[in-house]
């Protein structure tokens, strides 16, 4: 007898154990139908972490908010926040995790071009979308991304554009060592040039990502600017190389008087690490700075603030950028009603949400948005003072004017067109050359 009943309690025991797991699958599959996750895509340490680790915390404060009011389609917004060290092809590696393990809608994340240009075939093999929201170098529209920073004609030329006004001849170009310098800069020369400067008035320099020893490259620039021509560093350097580089500008006396610099990449967020007093003066251009001076910004401020529990948090542009593209994706998902990128891919052209600098910014056939460009001096307290902007708001241009390989093409992702590299000479989508093709 009491063998039988050994072995129909252990049969029990198992059916019971079986039960409860199938039941607890369920609950948890039922659990991640009813959240929407998204993809938060930033470097947390290595040389980037000094600007990527405050758009995570942006869209965690965003996602939050969103679930606040509802969530998404009925469903609540779930954060998956990988970190890809500053490492460029690792950034390949956890975007095909997000979206082929954790099944992400959309993903917001990379800084540089090179995580930009790293994790694009992920995007395109895989048929997901990216939102990328810092300033680049353009040459370039995919149908998986979404640009929300600004392309060069929001920004670099802009910037050229004031300081030429300011009356500035000769121009130092100086960038970290990789693709966005490198390209805005051969399109800044093209520019440049077309507007009568002589090849032996700009200087093109570049150092590696994290670069600190600044003494030798520092006084090749006060020697180029002492020509009796009035002078400007245009620079395009990265990530914590900042810091030294702006420390070793004030130590060799290179001031906002003399020799301006008009940078690409320093934002509130990299001055709140350097001693600004010796650097006010020089400049930045960005289509958004913390002291803007509208309702809807000082809501965000507010908010940011709160949100992080610290008062002496700053914004900055790029955090506008996220804010822009997050609210657009929710639009367009809404308008769609699903997450299935083909049909929200579709639906965000057109889609016009509020800026922090008043107006509204649209998304464009080429995936580009528009946006206002502002040119700011830098204050003592790590603040921009603004001293230009564009009367309106500006289309972000995917394919540079100034490059012949690039001057006839155009981008529109609208049906029946359909392509990122239409090229207007041939009428055939492709691009003028096989360089630009690849794009």
């Amino acid at each position: 007898m009491r063998g039988p009943s050994m072995r129909l309690s252990r049969k029990a025991g198992w059916l019971l154990g079986a039960y409860a797991a199938t039941m607890l699958s369920g609950l948890s599959a039922r659990a991640a139908e009813d959240t929407i996750k998204v993809g938060i895509l930033h470097s947390l340490s290595g040389t980037m972490a000094i600007s990527e680790t405050t758009l995570k915390d942006a869209m965690l404060m965003l996602i939050d908010e969103q679930n606040k009011k509802g969530g998404l389609l009925g469903k609540k917004l779930e954060a998956v926040v990988v970190d890809p060290a500053s490492d460029w092809p690792l950034f390949a590696e956890k975007a095909r995790q997000l979206i082929a393990q954790d099944k992400v809608a959309a993903t917001f994340g990379c800084w540089t071009s090179v995580s930009r240009k790293s994790v694009l075939p992920v995007f395109k093999e895989l048929n997901s979308i990216l939102f990328y929201p810092v300033q680049y170098e353009g040459e370039e529209s995919e149908r998986n991304v979404f640009y929300t920073g600004a392309a060069p004609n929001q920004q670099a030329i802009p910037a050229v554009d004031y300081l030429m006004k300011e009356g500035v001849q000769r121009w130092v170009l100086e960038g970290t060592d990789y693709v966005y310098p490198r390209t805005t800069n051969k399109i800044l020369e093209a520019y440049l040039k077309s507007k009568g400067v002589a090849a032996e008035d700009i200087k093109v320099n570049y150092t590696p990502f994290g670069f600190s020893d600044w003494q030798t490259e520092v006084s090749a620039i006060k020697d180029f600017s002492g020509s009796g021509k009035k002078t400007a560093v245009v620079s395009t350097v990265n990530g914590d190389a900042n810091v030294p580089f702006y420390k070793e500008l004030a130590n060799q006396g290179v001031s906002a008087e003399t020799t301006p610099v008009m940078a690409f990449s320093v934002g509130e967020e990299e001055l709140a690490g350097i001693d600004t007093a010796p650097l006010v003066g020089h400049l930045a251009a960005w289509n958004y700075f913390e002291s803007v001076d509208t309702p809807a910004n000082e809501e965000f401020i507010a908010k940011w603030k709160e949100f992080t529990k610290d008062p002496k948090r700053v914004t900055n542009d790029p955090m506008e950028a996220s804010y822009i593209g997050f609210n657009m994706w929710v639009k367009a998902v809404e308008a769609a009603g699903t997450t299935d990128p083909d049909k929200v891919i579709d639906a965000m052209v057109g889609v016009a949400v509020p800026n922090l600098s008043g107006g509204y910014s649209s998304m464009g056939a080429n995936h580009h948005i528009t946006k206002p460009v502002l040119i700011g001096e830098i204050q003592a307290d790590g603040q921009f003072e603004i001293v230009d902007q564009t009367p309106g708001l500006v289309l972000g241009d995917a394919w540079s004017d100034y490059l012949p390989e690039s001057a006839p093409l155009i981008a529109d992702w609208r049906k029946p067109m359909s392509c990122g590299n239409f090229n207007t000479k041939t009428g055939k989508c492709g691009g003028a050359d096989a360089k630009a093709a690849s794009n």
